[in-house]
């Protein structure tokens, strides 16, 4: 009688052990400050609301933009009625070899002598996640990867995620806006000899503040002095400048003076791919013989982790590549971006600066360059910004220039000039 009790009983024990969950000691990590801005302007229903959080281009419409290229790109593929079939672990070939030959250039002597290692990626991110797994196993000389203050947001747990230590340059000069080359240069002479040094190629994500041409050749003779290693993150090859030679200054330059280099590639901004998650991540080696064992161990690395890339967006990306018309209206369209851009840091400087009069000294938001502006104001100024006039942005000042167009413009400037006087 007393063993059929306790089997009845079994249910009401089990029940009340129910609330005890495996992950309810789990923590609540913290929002992401890009998406909690987008959830802001979502909820904010004023038709004056401006987002200038989000890091993808918007037309002069506002809106989302698909490249004529890539839709062309699109209906060829479309038409050759291509299959399905999984892709290498190193993604689609052409794509690669084309990929190669825009950043490095046709003439690039490691490129020619099939000397460097590339595999396909998960756009910009993968592709650093790759080169951060890659390094941590089989770079000699350190463990440890130098990286501006500030850099995108995402660098630091990406590389800590991938077995590296994060060490910072100083990089930015609040007081002038502007590079602090000088704080930049200390700091490498005095990094550790063999360290990792990560270089955004052009339009540094967030201050869109770069070095001049002549300030990476200083760059590139410290970096070969000290022995550092160069890591380059080229997102916005062909969109900072409007032209994909000058942009990839940096990475030929280097390569030019003997540094091995690792490279990471993304296809979201200049060619509007953001979704379809394209890019590629390079290393130039010694020779082809090294470049089929580095390859080996890149694919060893991909494979346990999303075993092969994604189909799509490598075909889009190759299509266009490939074909001289659809690589000349490409690089058409991708300078009508950039120029965009362009007009609206001049535009912004203009009403600011003139029109306005606002206090203070606004230059660099025309000398800066690519997509984001960190324009100066402190996190009240922003913060008023999105209370009262429903503009929103970061709390450290970064604005997406592509959120301004001719139609917000002048509002956003006259609510900055209030901001920045007090009176808004």
């Amino acid at each position: 009688m007393l063993a059929i009790n306790a089997v009845r009983r079994a249910p009401a024990i089990l029940r009340s052990a129910a609330p005890l969950s495996t992950w309810s000691a789990v923590p609540a990590g913290p929002p992401d400050p890009i998406l909690g801005i987008t959830e802001a302007f979502k909820a904010d229903k004023d038709p004056r609301r401006i987002n200038l959080g989000v890091g993808a281009y918007r037309d002069e419409d506002g809106k989302p933009y698909v490249l004529n290229a890539v839709k062309k790109a699109e209906e060829k593929i479309a038409a050759a009625k291509l299959d399905k079939e999984y892709l290498p672990i190193t993604g689609l070939p052409s794509f690669t070899s084309n990929a190669t030959k825009l950043a490095y250039g046709a003439d690039s002597v490691p490129r020619n002598q099939n000397a460097i290692a590339v595999t396909q990626s998960i756009s910009g991110t993968g592709a650093l996640r790759i080169g951060g797994t890659f390094l941590a196993r089989h770079y000699p000389h350190s463990k440890t990867i130098y990286v501006p203050t500030p850099t995108w947001g995402n660098h630091i747990p990406l590389f800590k995620d991938s077995g590296l230590e994060v060490k910072y340059y100083r990089y930015f000069d609040k007081k002038t806006v502007g590079l602090d080359f000088e704080g930049l240069k200390e700091d490498l002479q005095n990094a550790p000899e063999g360290s990792i040094v990560l270089l955004h190629a052009c339009a540094h994500n967030p201050t869109g503040v770069d070095p001049t041409q002549s300030q990476w050749k200083n760059i590139s003779d410290i970096l070969a002095e000290k022995k550092l290693f160069p890591f380059f993150d080229m997102a916005y090859q062909g969109f900072a400048s409007g032209s994909t030679d000058r942009d990839a200054f940096a990475v030929r330059y280097f390569v030019s003076q003997g540094h091995q280099i690792a490279l990471s590639q993304s296809f979201a901004k200049n060619m509007g791919l953001y979704g379809e998650r394209v890019g590629a991540f390079s290393l130039t080696t010694a020779s082809e013989e090294e470049r089929k064992r580095v390859d080996s161990q890149l694919k060893i690395i991909v494979r346990p982790m999303y075993s092969n890339p994604p189909l799509h967006g490598a075909h889009i990306a190759n299509t266009i590549l490939s074909d001289p018309e659809l690589y000349q209206e490409w690089e058409g369209e991708v300078k009508g971006m950039a120029d965009r851009i362009i007009n609206m840091r001049e535009r912004l400087y203009q009403l600011l600066s003139h029109d306005f009069r606002t206090p203070g000294e606004w230059s660099h938001v025309k000398s800066q360059i690519g997509m984001f502006s960190f324009t100066g104001l402190n996190k009240e100024q922003c913060k008023v910004l999105a209370e009262k006039a429903h503009i929103y942005m970061t709390m450290d000042g970064r604005i997406s220039m592509a959120g301004l167009n001719g139609r917000n413009i002048e509002y956003f400037a006259k609510s900055v000039d209030a901001a920045v006087r007090g009176d808004l």
